[in-house]
């Protein structure tokens, strides 16, 4: 079971926090996006465009369920993932942080030029529907919620690895 599982929209810090959060907690960072590009050879921009959404999507959620079932460090998910009701359920049995990411903030880290697949066209546009629209998910599966905004990554995994201790320490 992992120790903990990463949610938040792209730009949130997934990746980045949940690396600094795994080398605190002296564990590994499994990616399911970064294990969906290796299974398929290609980059996840490359499945949207070749395979489309759906079946990116059911390939996520098959790849979210392994991970949450051989990872014992720290998972990070897609954006997209929660939106799977699989997922949904089986994040129930999982301590979850969600990174909560203001616009401002999400469209400097992921770039206005982003090959995002998410993205395309109006980026600025796209992240405030994506957050209106994820954010009450995100909240529904997350075990503590952190805001990012105006935080570097390093301050949101010390606080991270703070309150994971004390939650295991209560539990």
């Amino acid at each position: 079971m992992p120790a903990v599982v990463m949610v938040g929209p792209m730009g949130a810090g997934k990746s980045t926090v949940g690396a600094l959060l795994a080398s605190r907690l002296g564990v590994a960072l499994r990616d399911t996006d970064e294990d969906i590009a290796a299974a398929a050879g290609k980059s996840v921009q490359d499945i949207f465009v070749d395979e489309g959404e759906a079946h990116f999507r059911a390939v996520e959620a098959e790849a979210v369920a392994a991970a949450l079932a051989e990872h014992d460090g720290v998972v990070s998910l897609g954006g997209g993932a929660v939106l799977a009701d699989r997922t949904q359920i089986l994040l129930k049995e999982h301590t979850v942080v969600y990174l909560r990411v203001g616009v401002a903030d999400a469209v400097k880290r992921v770039g206005l030029g982003s090959g995002r697949p998410m993205l395309l066209g109006n980026v600025r546009g796209r992240i405030k529907t994506l957050l209106e629209e994820r954010a009450p998910i995100y909240e529904s599966v997350a075990t503590l919620v952190v805001d990012t905004d105006g935080r570097s990554a390093d301050d949101v995994a010390a606080e991270l690895a703070t309150a994971l201790t004390a939650l295991n320490t209560t539990e």
